[in-house]
């Protein structure tokens, strides 16, 4: 029987980052996806820019594959990923930065404690360089990695997080920006994933990802800048046509990342 799920996983992430800029990867972090390392060793990274829209299943990517073709132009691998238990989004996300377990860095349900678990963030902080989060107000990437010494801009919308990833890409001096969207989970728990508000969220995610991408090639033409579209879990249809996710079901588990170089 066909394995139900992608053998490479989500915990590889936090160590590729660093990797990619050259940097000690955090403490508990499991080893970088090679095929990532492949895509920027000796590439001289020295930006990465991360989009982090929520909730965004592999099955999403494989049904609807013509709506994510921006994205696909602007990414040199398509990776499916296996997320992890309970699939929902703190947890994921703070797999996602630390590269550890939940057993390991403690987020083991739907809580927003600050993570203590040395992170993606504190491992560039340790090394000089800059991070910084943007995310709306009271959602997990905007408090499960409080109190580093980085800067985070809390706002209230998705699209006035967009506009203030633009404006920092503008200034041009973070080495890494985290963005964060919860527009296609929040619809998408209401009318279910394929619902139309959920699909026009998606697309909307889809467009950020491409509007990021022409704004660093336009005004990072001095570095060289890995680009991420990394959601955090996938989701199903429930009962009353609504959306769900948490469940060890291959719906919930796969997502896909996107990744390029400009």
């Amino acid at each position: 029987m066909l394995d139900l799920f992608c053998p490479l996983k989500l915990t590889g992430v936090a160590a590729s980052l660093c990797g990619a800029l050259g940097v000690e990867a955090p403490e508990s972090a499991d080893k970088p996806i090679d095929i990532l390392t492949k895509l920027t060793e000796g590439k001289g990274i020295d930006r990465v820019f991360m989009y982090n829209p929520d909730a965004v299943a592999l099955w999403i990517f494989e049904k609807y594959t013509d709506l994510f073709a921006p994205v696909m132009l602007n990414a040199d691998v398509t990776l499916p990923l296996q997320s992890v238990m309970p699939s929902v989004t703190p947890v994921c996300f703070a797999t996602m930065y630390t590269g550890a377990a939940p057993e390991i860095h403690g987020i083991q349900s739907y809580t927003k404690p600050v993570v203590k678990t040395d992170s993606v963030f504190d491992a560039l902080i340790r090394a000089g360089k800059k991070p910084c989060i943007v995310s709306t107000g009271n959602d997990s990437m905007s408090k499960i990695f409080l109190e580093r010494d980085m800067d985070y801009f809390i706002v209230e919308t998705p699209d006035e997080a967009n506009e203030k990833a633009l404006e920092l890409i503008k200034e041009d001096k973070y080495d890494l920006i985290c963005v964060y969207n919860g527009n296609y989970d929040g619809r998408m728990h209401r009318v279910g994933p394929e619902g139309g508000e959920a699909i026009e969220a998606l697309k909307h995610n889809v467009k950020a990802y491409e509007t990021f991408a022409k704004a660093i090639r336009e005004n990072w033409t001095n570095h060289k800048t890995l680009l991420g579209f990394a959601p955090d879990h996938g989701c199903h249809e429930i009962d009353g046509e609504a959306g769900s996710h948490g469940l060890m079901m291959p719906e919930d588990m796969n997502i896909v990342h996107f990744y390029k170089v400009i």
